[in-house]
């Protein structure tokens, strides 16, 4: 990556009216603002409680009435490929999990949407969390070990020419498999590897082109974990500088700072701060509800907690703690928020404006603009 890039991350959930009306807006916020790629979400729940999604606490329910009724990426990517020939930018899902499904269909689907976008596919992969896995029966045990087996399993059906592959693994073991879809003018999708402890790290080190993570941290804590990813390239024998530096970001954003301080007070950002570890609440002077050492957005499971609980669980979050989960303020704000991470590193944004869980939809549905905005001036960084 020669320059800064950007891209926007839909949440891929139904609409009232036009099914793909998210779609639709996040694709002109893309192309309004220069963005080089499109992302989708994989998830089956959202990670906001459904039980706070309502026009008491968040206006946007009014088009968007189902807080998980939220798409299957593939499909969706499929379909915006179809939508993509003008504004011809990227492709990739934000991220998928590597056990919920069998690496050789994840495999399959990667190469079949690089295919029918003319390779602007990417695949974003991590270990997934516990809300998508679980509730669904998905075996949610060594979830790094299935990580790396499903990395390997991917990369060996990409390299196989066709050929028949027998590969030994505890998690995705090949018996005589065949992968016969071709790269696209000799590549394949980038892996974009979701990776934040040790152990992840050092795969992404082997197998990721770009390290892409979503948890909370800070942007000095990003250059020690880059570091310790590109040791683990160059132990692997690759060129470190080889794995680029992205991560994804949500973004509270208004034109006007009273519009980014009632949503930064809003029930919607405040349970957003649920999915941060309890390390970062401490860091704030409160402690998770979940207790001081709860993992956060990996263990989460938001569908079984009712209205009352979160509202309770809430009262105390400080508004700093959620200026640290997020990239909140206006564009100018944002844009220096944005200006330390790059000065530690990053040179690819991915931003999911969550902007519309403002409570008075109006507003949500305003930001928009500040968000094309802030995509613009990040072309000059």
């Amino acid at each position: 990556m020669a320059k800064f890039r950007t891209g926007v991350m839909d949440s891929g959930v139904y609409t009232r009216f036009s099914p793909d009306l998210q779609f639709r807006g996040s694709r002109s916020l893309a192309m309004a603002g220069g963005a080089d790629s499109l992302w989708v979400t994989d998830h089956l729940p959202s990670i906001l409680p459904a039980s706070i999604w309502n026009p008491r606490h968040v206006g946007i329910t009014r088009l968007a009435p189902h807080a998980d009724g939220i798409y299957e990426p593939w499909t969706a990517l499929g379909y915006l490929a179809a939508q993509n020939r003008l504004a011809r930018m990227r492709l990739g899902v934000g991220v998928t999990d590597a056990g919920r499904r069998n690496p050789a269909v994840t495999a399959q689907a990667a190469a079949t949407l690089h295919q029918l976008s003319r390779g602007r596919a990417i695949l974003g992969i991590g270990t997934g969390i516990r809300d998508n896995n679980e509730p669904y029966g998905v075996d949610w045990k060594a979830p790094v070990a299935r990580f790396e087996e499903a990395l390997a399993t991917i990369r060996a059906l990409w390299d196989s020419h066709g050929s028949l592959v027998t590969r030994e693994s505890a998690h995705f073991p090949l018996r005589d498999a065949v992968f016969d879809i071709p790269p696209y003018r000799g590549t394949r999708p980038e892996i974009w590897v979701a990776a934040g402890g040790p152990r992840m790290l050092r795969a992404a080190g082997r197998y990721a082109d770009v390290w892409f993570p979503g948890f909370a941290q800070q942007p000095q804590d990003y250059r020690q974990r880059l570091e310790q990813v590109r040791s683990a390239a160059s132990d692997a024998g690759r060129d470190p500088m080889a794995v680029d530096a992205a991560a994804v970001f949500s973004v509270l954003t208004g034109a006007r700072q009273s519009d980014v301080d009632e949503l930064t007070d809003s029930v919607g950002a405040r349970a957003l701060t649920l999915c941060a570890p309890g390390e970062m609440w401490t860091r704030h002077g409160a402690t998770h509800p979940m207790g001081a050492d709860f993992a956060g957005l990996q263990d989460l499971i938001p569908q079984t907690l009712d209205e009352p609980a979160v509202l309770e669980y809430i009262e105390k979050v400080p508004r700093s703690l959620v200026h640290e989960f997020c990239l909140t303020g206006t564009p100018d704000e944002v844009i220096d928020q944005l200006a330390e991470w790059r000065d530690n590193g990053l040179r690819y944004a991915v931003l999911m404006n969550l902007s519309a869980i403002h409570p008075k939809m109006r507003s949500g549905m305003l930001s928009n603009a500040p968000l094309v905005s802030i995509l613009r001036r990040l072309k000059r960084f």
